[in-house]
């Protein structure tokens, strides 16, 4: 693990970094397949967790995987998710019901 947290925005570009030439060609409908699939395996993994025969290091590389592809989608469609999510959850506080 590194030193220092990554933040949102420094994930955000890194995975823009790396792959938003390939990303942006690809086009928002198949990136959001690539999206939903990475979902379901973090679902399967979540689901051996719960049935106590999980791997705690697939686990962990599935979460990444969901948030590298939402970066990748956030990134191909202009969204800054650093002040999306301030927007959101800071200044809005939240969801209704949620206070």
């Amino acid at each position: 693990m590194a030193d220092t947290p990554m933040t949102i925005a420094d994930f955000q570009e890194l995975i823009r970094d790396r792959y938003h030439a390939t990303d942006a060609a690809r086009g928002v409908a198949p990136t959001f397949l690539w999206f939903s699939e990475e979902i379901g395996e973090l679902a399967e993994a979540l689901a051996k967790q719960a049935r106590g025969d999980g791997d705690p290091a697939n686990l962990a590389e599935e979460f990444a995987d969901v948030l590298a592809w939402l970066a990748t989608l956030a990134n191909i469609t202009e969204v800054d998710l650093g002040k999306a999510i301030h927007d959101k959850y800071i200044e809005d506080g939240g969801p209704p019901g949620t206070k």
